[in-house]
């Protein structure tokens, strides 16, 4: 199998960064690409805490969000991928997961790697192979 298309979601965390030296060996032995994708969760679908919330003031704290994870994805492909050949930067709103394999399918990611809790680093093939 051919790979040049790796997603390394993150979330910001100590062990989301544990991966970073997995993604940047296998793309440098694979000349790949890395997409670093984070997730906003949307908010407006959860219940409200004390009262309601109005729409500006979603709009304002997903806008916040965003700029914030904007301004992190660019601080750590800075410091940490610079040596990549290629890196590509997403931020898409709602469940993790979902986003995850929705990223998997439109950019036709190849290999996945992740931290999980604690010390353990996951890769796994981005989509099936191709049967002939």
């Amino acid at each position: 199998m051919e790979i040049k298309r790796i997603l390394w979601p993150t979330d910001f965390s100590g062990n989301a960064e544990k991966a970073l030296p997995y993604v940047e060996s296998l793309t440098r032995q694979y000349d790949a690409e890395i997409h670093v994708l984070y997730v906003v969760q949307y908010i407006a679908h959860h219940e409200s805490w004390y009262g309601e919330f109005g729409k500006n003031h979603i709009h304002e704290l997903m806008e916040w969000a965003h700029k914030s994870a904007t301004r992190r994805l660019n601080q750590i492909c800075d410091k940490y991928l610079e040596g990549c050949p290629l890196y590509i930067r997403h931020i898409a709103i709602g469940d993790p997961a979902e986003e995850i394999l929705k990223l998997i399918e439109a950019e036709n990611i190849d290999l996945v790697v992740m931290a999980s809790h604690g010390e353990r680093v996951s890769i796994a093939l981005g989509r099936s192979p191709k049967r002939s």
